[in-house]
């Protein structure tokens, strides 16, 4: 706005393009375009530009918009449009006295846009007034002059005059706006403040709370190069604080209620709870144009990488995949049982267990969790997850106990070991559930094994590992352990592991979507087209 003011000010017409946002090349390059007609005088020509940036906001946050006014015009969009001359869809005509805004752009074929125009203002005919309003070119006619410095016409005033009026009236506008503004973002707060309840308030008087500023500069304004990855919940970013701390930085939009519940959500679960294995939330940030959330930062980023990347350098060895298993098992416990309040996951899987520099598995990502009170054995509620890692009776019936967190930690133990994902779309290939139980049934477990580790492994370790993945998957919600239990069949050699009977199996088909199935957040896939069939033992 600023180049184009320069320019119009001097010649009465300008273009201008720049990046959205300064020094970001992957930004959208912005286009903009302003022209005064040649018959307003300088003064006149700033003042209704001036009129034309106070009516732009309106359109935001549209990617493109065109204003009319009486005596000038001002277009911006994110494709070049300095070339069109003339426009289908959004060419107009206004009949009468109507000045209210409409769309057109700027022209390079003028001929092409007048004969147009002429065609649209004479259409309005027998009314008074009729204006063609085109892509490239404007066109008015009225029963009383209307242009010209001195104005005109009827009830004509000075140029002093009109200057005056002009300028006091965009004071008032000016004014008015102020006051909306005011209003309006103190509405917001109040609206803020009931949606988060006291999570505001507690923020700002403890160690939680980040300035937007604060983070925008420690992650280079989020750029793409600190960019850790990407999920349904938004993007992570690595930051450096002021202080020399390394982070992460969770950046959230929100559009709808249930981001806001899914922000809360998280941060008055994860402040609450402190563990080995649970990333540790450092604070986050609620004044900025989106919510932050700002973690602990772990180098080696997510297991998913390590087990389903064939590229990736670093092979996990079995004592380092053991490791992650029982880390992420008491993770679980403390969750269920441990903690202030019983908590559900409801997502667990390998890209939500970060690894810490020793490897220490520590589970992420809590937006989509649950409490369950002391009086409850389970909540009916929405289906939200990923496929392949949810519990039959959760995907099914919306059921919700803390054996559905089992269930996924039952397939991520099986992944883990055999260096395979669960993929439940494919129709080449099994799912990892089926491949462990046929080996379960013909007595072969170790040849799950992921074959990376060249046999160098325990046998029965992993063969008891195995057995027990396939015990948290069962069908029936009875029949799996508690997560305490699980912890006791891992590490103690004197505890007896139950045999497994057949776990579900899940057959899937997919129309062009991608594998997660949420009831929250941008990347809900309620409506997505599919089948879902289960078998379960007979």
């Amino acid at each position: 706005m600023q180049s184009l003011s320069d320019s119009v000010s001097s010649r009465g017409f300008a273009t201008s393009s720049t990046p959205s946002i300064a020094g970001n090349a992957t930004a959208a390059t912005m286009y903009g375009l302003a022209q005064c007609h040649s018959d307003l005088s300088s003064t006149d020509c700033m003042l209704c530009f001036a009129e034309c940036r106070t009516r732009l906001p309106r359109c935001l946050p549209a990617d493109s918009a065109r204003i009319f006014l009486d005596g000038c015009f001002l277009r911006y969009g994110v494709s070049n449009f300095f070339n069109q001359s003339v426009d289908p869809v959004n060419d107009k005509a206004a009949c009468g006295t109507d000045n209210s805004t409409v769309g057109g752009t700027y022209t390079a074929n003028v001929r092409e846009c007048l004969v147009k125009a002429a065609k649209e203002a004479t259409s309005c005919l027998p009314n008074k007034e009729g204006r063609g309003l085109n892509a490239g070119c404007y066109l008015r006619y009225d029963n009383y002059k209307f242009f010209g410095n001195s104005g005109g016409g009827k009830g004509s005033l000075s140029t002093g005059v009109i200057i005056g009026i002009v300028a006091a009236s965009i004071v008032l506008v000016f004014l008015i706006i102020l006051g909306i503004f005011t209003y309006r973002r103190r509405i917001r707060k109040q609206q803020e403040k009931k949606q988060f309840g006291k999570l505001p308030l507690s923020i700002a008087k403890s160690h939680l709370n980040f300035k937007y500023e604060v983070l925008e500069k420690a992650t280079n304004f989020f750029d793409n190069s600190r960019k850790l990855g990407q999920g349904g919940a938004g993007s992570v970013y690595k930051g450096t604080l002021p202080d020399g701390r390394t982070v992460a930085v969770k950046r959230l939009f929100f559009n709808t209620r249930q981001w806001v519940d899914e922000f809360f959500n998280e941060v008055d679960l994860v402040s609450k709870i402190e563990h080995k294995n649970l990333v540790k939330l450092l604070g986050c940030s609620i004044e900025g144009p989106e919510s932050l959330l700002v973690y602990e930062y772990l180098p080696n980023k997510s297991l998913d990488q390590f087990l389903f990347d064939k590229d990736y350098p670093q092979v996990l060895s079995w004592e380092q995949r053991f490791h992650v298993i029982v880390g992420a098992a008491e993770g679980l416990a403390y969750l269920h049982a441990g903690s202030i309040t019983r908590i559900i996951h409801r997502d667990i899987k390998g890209s939500n267990l970060l690894l810490d520099e020793n490897l220490n598995a520590k589970i992420a990502d809590f937006g989509l969790a649950r409490r369950l009170s002391a009086d409850k054995s389970h909540l009916s509620t929405g289906v939200a997850g990923t496929l392949g890692y949810m519990a039959p009776e959760y995907l099914v019936r919306g059921v919700l106990t803390e054996k559905a967190d089992v269930y996924s930690f039952g397939v991520l133990v099986l992944e883990v070991v055999c260096g395979r994902k669960n993929n439940v779309y494919s129709q080449e290939s099994s799912s990892v559930l089926q491949i462990v139980w046929r080996h379960f049934q013909s007595d072969t477990l170790t040849e799950a094994v992921d074959q990376r580790l060249n046999n160098n492994f325990p046998e029965k370790q992993a063969s008891d590992v195995l057995q027990v993945g396939l015990l948290c998957t069962q069908a029936s919600v009875v029949l799996r352990p508690s997560m305490s239990d699980v912890i006791q069949m891992l590490t103690s050699a004197e505890c007896t592991i139950p045999l497994p009977m057949q776990p579900p199996f899940l057959n899937t088909s997919i129309a062009n979507q991608d594998n997660s199935k949420s009831s929250t957040g941008p990347s809900s896939q309620d409506n997505y087209s599919s089948s879902v069939s289960i078998f379960e033992p007979r």
